[in-house]
């Protein structure tokens, strides 16, 4: 009877890690590819950027925009170093397995399962924030790219730069911060999909329905949200202020 119920947890595990990892990896190529053809926080971002660069390019001081930059590259390290810490609580979890799960068989609603499964979770969970800490990073040495990018622009009196020049500039520095920020939000999305994994310690079909609302959450988020209308609206057309009489 043991050996029967031991089978069927370990097959109804499978099921809900299978369909966490369809859901995961099937969105993002989903995103990636919708995004291309489709407006979304990625593809409008990325024609705000190039536009901040082409008018980067018609300032002297560029203080306030080396500023920006330094702005992005510290929220995306703050979260480097936070998942260190993540990874660290969860290595020291793993010394204490058995403690743990001694806990969370005493809260209601959590499916006993044996040591083994227990220890295979809290890998995949490690795996996960291991990918988020290598993304993270990623994007961290790409605004540093940026960084130089921006050293290297050309300056306002520059006479010998063509405008040819100066687009493909704008161009590509927009895209090296969109590289930035797509890997940015490959980790963010890491961290959505690793808190929903937390549900997977209570109860496989309760896992399964978090990572669907985990998809939905992130979808509505790139595709309906209401800050994407924002962003896509079209400045209003103001009548202009009555001229005072001569």
């Amino acid at each position: 009877m043991n050996n029967l119920l031991n089978a069927e947890s370990l097959w109804l595990n499978t099921v809900a890690f299978a369909w966490f990892m369809i859901c995961w990896v099937g969105y993002t190529r989903y995103a990636w590819h919708r995004g291309r053809d489709t407006p979304c926080l990625a593809s409008v971002m990325y024609l705000y950027r190039k536009d901040w660069m082409g008018r980067l390019l018609l300032r002297e001081q560029r203080i306030a925009d080396a500023s920006l930059i330094s702005n992005l590259e510290r929220n995306t390290s703050f979260f480097a170093s936070s998942t260190l810490l993540i990874l660290a609580g969860l290595i020291a979890v793993m010394g204490a397995t058995d403690q743990a799960q001694k806990l969370l068989q005493d809260l209601p609603f959590v499916a006993s399962v044996s040591r083994e499964i227990s220890e295979v979770k809290l890998l995949i969970m490690l795996g996960i924030f291991v990918y988020a800490f290598f993304t993270f990073s990623w994007a961290m040495r790409q605004y540093n790219f940026a960084s130089v990018l921006f050293g290297s622009a050309p300056l306002v009196g520059e006479k010998h730069v063509s405008e040819v020049e100066r687009k493909a500039f704008a161009s590509r520095a927009a895209k090296v911060l969109s590289m930035a920020a797509h890997s940015f939000n490959l980790g963010l999305r890491s961290y959505y999909f690793a808190l929903g994994m937390l549900s997977w310690f209570i109860n496989p079909w309760v896992f399964i329905g978090i990572t669907t609302g985990v998809v939905w959450v992130l979808y509505h988020r790139e595709f309906k949200s209401s800050v994407l209308e924002v962003l896509m609206a079209t400045p209003a057309q103001f009548p202009e202020p009555p001229t005072p009489e001569q």
